[in-house]
């Protein structure tokens, strides 16, 4: 049973005036789905160093100390490793994942504390953008989450550009129930963004219940939709991804109706002139293609599919355009929260790999054999240790197993004092 299935039986239960009851089963499950998510969220960050020295990271756990950095002093974000060690027991917002973040923490913004982790920062990190989420605020309605005053059961939806959290009932559109969607862009996003209404009804999954003003219990309208983030005044904002995503100019689908504006090899290499017998083929846009039969635009938020970053045009036109709209990486795959999800929990695995099969992947058939017998005979020694207390009632504590390996350390030695040495 998925947990979400065990808080609709137990909501149901408790409804119906019962006691809800939980089997181990139940209790082991909703656990380990409750481990996968923080392990998807945490996996892809380091826990015991400083994130600073790997310059803006693609993507990373975020976190904000309204205890150091209250409302009104400069935003601050913190990586997952100094919430640990430098802000333990303070008061901090979690902000999910960002993209292109420096941490900020024992900087400039940061009036008494040092970090402990890498204490040479610089005074500010001017590629780093904020928004009110680093104040505990989040949507257009500006309020914490979860709101104490908020009765209204609603989930929480990232926007994929500035990276804010919205409800679903104050982006203008009811995020689709019975269509899968991978990501979405909110309304001020699609204004700022608005090349991406030619896709939407090409690639973008379709809205299917457009919310009115009275239901959404406010009016959303782009002009009273907040600036999307605040620039570090005393530098130019960096772009780490840029370099990373005109790779892909030469990736696009060979399916797709149209590719990125590439020449064709000639003789084994590339050729920069034109000539007589070799014609560089050069295939139309894309998005000139889509907003011929561009639909009018609305004031909503869009949702998108797992794969629709993949059929973005990438001619030398519009890479041109997500350049000025600093929005170049939408084109790559890897910087959705998916990838960085999968990520997380791909290193977690390979960390919690059961160490008997590691060893037995070094070893040839004579020592994989000698080492099942064992840890069979340890696994058989231990159960049966176990059960005697099992049996009485009583509870086993530290030093119970500290003496049973004891135990089991001067057995073994010995066996190994009695054994006899032939020479040949």
């Amino acid at each position: 049973m998925a947990a979400n299935e065990q808080g609709e039986k137990r909501s149901a239960e408790e409804a119906a005036g019962e006691e809800p009851v939980l089997s181990l089963l139940d209790v082991l499950e909703e656990d380990d789905a409750l481990e996968d998510e923080a392990c998807a969220v945490l996996g892809g960050s380091d826990s015991e160093k400083c994130s600073y020295p790997e310059g803006y990271v693609k993507r990373q756990a975020l976190y904000a100390c309204n205890t150091c950095t209250p409302k009104n002093e400069e935003p601050a974000g913190i990586c997952l490793a100094c919430t640990y060690k430098c802000h333990e027991g303070h008061h901090l917002f979690e902000l999910y994942t960002k993209r292109n973040f420096r941490c900020d923490c024992g900087n400039s913004k940061f009036k008494q504390i040092e970090c402990k982790l890498f204490p040479e920062k610089e005074n500010l990190n001017a590629g780093n953008k904020y928004n009110e989420n680093f104040f505990g605020l989040y949507c257009t309605c500006k309020r914490p989450y979860p709101d104490p005053e908020d009765e209204v059961p609603d989930e929480m939806i990232q926007c994929i550009v500035c990276e804010d959290w919205f409800h679903g009932r104050h982006l203008g559109a009811a995020p689709p129930e019975h269509l899968e969607y991978q990501e979405m862009v909110c309304q001020c996003c699609m204004e700022r963004c608005s090349f991406l209404w030619a896709y939407s009804s090409k690639i973008g999954v379709p809205v299917v219940t457009k919310i009115t003003p009275a239901e959404a219990d406010q009016d959303v309208k782009v002009e009273d939709c907040p600036v999307e983030t605040t620039k570090a005044q005393n530098g130019p904002v960096i772009k780490s991804e840029e370099k990373e995503v005109k790779s892909l100019d030469v990736k696009e689908d060979q399916t797709s109706p149209s590719t990125s504006c590439e020449q064709k090899p000639v003789n084994g290499g590339f050729s920069n002139s034109v000539k007589t017998e070799v014609k560089s083929e050069v295939k139309p846009c894309r998005l000139r293609e889509y907003e011929e039969h561009q639909p009018p635009r609305a004031n909503v938020a869009t949702y998108w599919p797992s794969n629709w970053r993949g059929k973005l045009c990438r001619c030398g036109q519009c890479m041109k355009m997500y350049t000025e709209l600093e929005v170049l990486f939408l084109l790559d795959e890897c910087d959705t929260v998916q990838a960085y999800e999968n990520k997380g929990k791909s290193e977690e695995a390979q960390e919690t790999r059961d160490p008997l099969m590691t060893a037995l992947s070094t070893m040839n058939r004579v020592q994989q054999v000698e080492l099942i017998s064992e840890y069979n005979d340890l696994k058989t020694e231990l159960t049966d240790y176990l059960k005697k207390f099992a049996e009485e009632g009583k509870v086993v504590q530290t030093q119970d197993i500290q003496k049973f390996f004891e135990d089991l350390r001067s057995r073994k030695r010995r066996r190994l004092d009695g054994m006899q040495y032939y020479c040949s």
